[in-house]
Parts: structure tokens; C-alpha cells; sequence
């Protein structure tokens, strides 16, 4: 693994299956992650701010979000594991802390093999045409110039961007809607085999066709032995992709379980939260050997 190969972490509860039958990828150990916002000021008006600029003068003050908080769990060889939660939950957050992105302000996060980080707001170049970052995206996963020619087409049939008669790999990026370059960067990248693959939300954007063949490239990876982290905000692609969920509020982890299990607890918060019918929610259950289930209170569930 990266790093140090840790002991048992302390908040996951129990030790990762050893003995060949299951495999860890991901030991996420108490996971902190702040982010510092420097030069914040509360009152005064934009043209007071740029006088002190061009004074030279600079705030002191300085604003902390915690974005993470503790949240610790193992990923194995073979899942596919969702992230769900509301918006500024930590999710996108925290992969990027797993791709090596964000250091830990407290807590360690552990890798078997190279993690890639897979968002709707991946950076390639809008000037560039769809064939040329097609190449600069393979280049950055690490493969070579032969093996982007030679997976060239495979990813071109993959993104349907050529589909309707229109040639838009040779027209610059910034021509894309944003639904279009986010199925280009899921192409560029499922073309290729990962260790550990995080999806952004790359899965709610494009045609129903598309998403299917998204969430069948999913499956295929994972039945390639890899791991398979998936950011969205429909609990569909959740249900049709992943077997485990994590769900995320306030940069606490509240739930990780079975998908079925998670989602409908979820959809019960959100139901109550919308001022929707209230049902009784499901006492979770913990996994047999994943981390432990959290309440909303941090009380280990038993």
C-alpha cells in the first residue's frame, strides 16, 4: 500500500479479510480534511478591499471549513461503492483526498495501486480538439502514445460524440456542451483499466444510452478486479452500479452498508427533510467486515 502498511485502524471496527479472499485498496483512518480561506472579511465593500490591495495590505483573518470529519472505512478488490449525501456533504472532497489531491489535516489514507480521480470538471484544454485531449487525457493516466492510437476509435465509439454524422473530435472542446465533454473525459478514462477509479458524477450527464453503457464499463471494471468509487446525485445510478454505499452529511459519515439498505434510509432524511411523510427509519446494520455504521450522534452501532 502507499505510505506504511497501517494496523487495523483504529475507527474501522474490524481488520480487512487477509488470506487472499478479499483485498483492501482503500484504508481510510480517521480522515480530517480543512480547508483554510485566507484574506476573509466580513464587512466592507469590494472598493475598500482593492484600496488595501494596492496599499499593499492584507487581511489576517483567516476562515476554516472543515470539509471531512473523521470518516474512516476500507474499500475491497471488486466493489463498487457510491457516494451519496446533499450538497457540500465532503463527497467530491473526500476522493480527492483518496486520489492524493487533498493531504489529511488529521488521519491517513492508505492505497493499494494507483487511484484516478475521474470528475465532470476534470481538466483538459477547451482550445484543444476532442482528438488531441483524447491524447493528452491517455497520456495522463500513464499510457503510452501506441496504446492511446491504438484505443483511439474504441474511446471515440464509446463518448457516441461521432454518432450523429457529425465530426466533433475535430472541433475544439469549448464547442462541447458540458454534457459532451463529460462523457469525453469518462471515455478517455474507462478505456483504460484502474486500480482504484472515482467518478464524479460523470454517470448524470449524457442520453439513457450512455448511462447504460457508463454503468455496464463499471461493472466490467470491477469484474477486472478493481474498485470502483461513484459520486452521484441519482440513487438509480447508485442502485444500478454500486453494491455498497457511503453516505456522507456534513463531512461526517453517517451510514455505510448494503446499497438497498443506505439508499432507503437516505430517501427516508430527504423525504423527512422536504416535510414529506415521515416513516420510521430502519436501525442500520453493520457490514460483516467493513467499518463500523454511524448515527448522525457518532454512537457506534452494534
Amino acid at each position: 500500500m502507499a505510505a506504511t502498511d497501517p494496523a487495523t485502524p483504529a475507527n474501522t471496527g474490524e481488520a480487512p479479510e487477509t488470506g487472499g479472499e478479499r483485498t483492501p485498496t482503500v484504508i481510510a483512518d480517521d480522515v480530517h480534511i480543512v480547508y483554510r480561506v485566507y484574506g476573509v472579511r466580513s464587512r466592507g465593500s469590494g472598493s475598500a478591499a482593492l484600496s488595501r490591495m494596492l496599499r499593499g495590505q492584507r487581511s489576517r483573518r483567516v476562515q476554516e471549513i472543515h470539509a471531512v470529519r473523521g470518516v474512516s472505512f476500507v474499500a475491497y478488490r471488486g466493489e463498487a461503492i457510491g457516494l451519496i449525501g446533499s450538497n457540500g456533504s465532503g463527497k467530491s472532497t473526500l476522493l480527492r483526498a483518496i486520489a492524493g489531491l487533498l493531504p489529511p489535516e488529521k488521519g491517513r489514507v492508505y492505497t493499494n495501486g494507483q487511484p484516478s480521480l475521474l470528475g465532470v470538471n476534470a481538466a483538459l484544454m477547451n482550445d484543444l480538439t476532442g482528438e488531441r485531449n483524447v491524447i493528452l487525457g491517455g497520456l495522463a493516466m500513464g499510457m503510452s502514445r501506441e496504446q492511446i492510437r491504438e484505443r483511439y476509435q474504441q474511446i471515440v465509439d464509446f463518448s457516441g460524440l461521432n454518432e450523429r454524422g457529425q465530426d466533433f473530435m475535430a472541433m475544439p472542446m469549448r464547442t462541447y456542451s458540458s454534457g459532451m465533454q463529460a462523457r469525453l473525459r469518462f471515455s478517455i478514462a474507462a478505456v483504460k483499466d484502474h486500480d482504484v477509479l472515482m467518478v464524479d458524477e460523470a454517470l448524470a450527464t449524457g442520453d439513457k444510452m450512455f448511462r447504460k453503457r457508463s454503468e455496464a464499463r463499471i461493472r466490467e471494471m470491477r469484474s477486472q478486479a478493481g474498485t470502483v468509487f461513484l459520486v452521484s446525485h441519482s440513487n438509480k445510478s447508485i442502485r444500478d452500479t454500486c453494491d455498497r454505499v457511503l453516505w456522507l452529511e456534513k463531512g461526517e459519515l453517517v451510514m455505510d452498508g448494503p446499497t438497498d439498505e443506505v439508499l432507503k434510509a437516505y430517501e427516508e432524511h430527504t423525504d423527512r427533510a422536504a416535510g414529506g411523510p415521515s416513516r420510521p427509519r430502519p436501525r442500520p446494520r453493520q457490514q460483516g467486515n467493513g467499518p463500523r455504521v454511524r448515527k448522525r450522534n457518532q454512537e457506534t452501532v452494534r
